[in-house]
């Protein structure tokens, strides 16, 4: 069980300073080894497409700032801050489950585009995924806020990978409330770690919304991932991707998702890495219920 940050600095900065015709390609390449993340697409996906559409920084037109960006990222040391903080953190996971299953695990970070500002404004400069066992991705645009949250950032998304490296996740059946105990579940353990910094930022502005609270709670038993995107990102988030709006703010159901796992975790007396792998049906029933 290797985590592997790879060295996409160096690939980036090729990428950037390379002839403009000639960048889509040395992006694919620089992808091309987490191209698993996107196993369950169907049919092949256009690299370069996703790379854009997560708010990465462009490769059809010259990018103003990005090698300042990247740069900025590099003096910051986030690939090594970045490593440090996975291993650590796995090793606090192992301690409270040694028995599960961890994959090797590529580790993709990418810079973010300062000139879209679906991603600067909406998802303030820095997004994830690592919820396909073997591969995290993250995309980060090197604001100061962002810089000091990088390994928390990254740690949220280790405990993704590793929950569904041991729990399955189908498309068609999972629940609002599965995605929603699961970015609580994340938060709870890059909290644990790091304090108030392992909340993710999106969901912060909501975390005391009662109403967004109740509409979240309420749509917990939606299934089907086409359906729920707004009910755990948010109606500008979701519309981006494509997404039914619903009515919520973004990062709604991280909000509600630490709220839930914050009471669970109070009533049974655990701490965030004893509960990797509980069942967020359970979950649910006891923050909501009592019982």
């Amino acid at each position: 069980m290797t985590i592997t940050v790879l060295d996409s600095y160096t690939e980036m900065r090729a990428t950037l300073t390379a002839p403009l015709a000639e960048r889509p390609e040395l992006l694919r390449r620089m992808l091309e080894p987490t191209a698993g993340m996107f196993r369950y697409f169907p049919g092949t996906p256009d690299l370069v497409e996703l790379h854009h559409m997560g708010g990465a920084f462009r490769v059809d037109r010259e990018a103003d700032g990005a090698l300042a960006g990247l740069e900025a990222l590099h003096d910051a040391g986030a690939w090594d801050r970045i490593e440090t903080a996975m291993n650590a953190a796995l090793a606090v996971q192992l301690n409270a489950t040694p028995d599960i299953e961890v994959p090797d695990i590529q580790v993709m970070l990418v810079l973010g585009d300062p000139s879209d500002p679906h991603f600067m404004d909406v998802a303030l400069g820095v997004t994830g995924n690592g919820g396909i066992s073997g591969y995290v991705s993250l995309t980060v645009w090197p604001s100061a806020e962002n810089l000091a949250r990088l390994e928390s950032t990254a740690v949220h998304e280790l405990n993704h990978n590793l929950r569904y490296s041991n729990v399955r996740w189908d498309p068609d059946t999972v629940t609002v409330g599965e995605h929603v105990i699961s970015e609580g579940l994340a938060d709870a353990f890059a909290r644990h770690l790091y304090g108030e910094l392992g909340y993710t930022r999106i969901g912060v502005a909501s975390l005391h919304d009662d109403a967004v609270y109740d509409k979240v709670v309420a749509g917990l038993g939606v299934r089907g991932m086409q359906n729920f995107a707004a009910y755990v990102h948010g109606d500008a988030i979701a519309a981006r991707f494509g997404g039914t709006p619903v009515g919520l703010p973004t990062g709604a159901g991280y909000a509600v998702g630490n709220r839930l796992v914050d009471a669970y975790l109070a009533r049974t007396g655990q701490q965030a890495p004893d509960v990797l792998l509980v069942d967020s049906a359970a979950v649910i029933e006891l923050a909501t219920t009592g019982g």
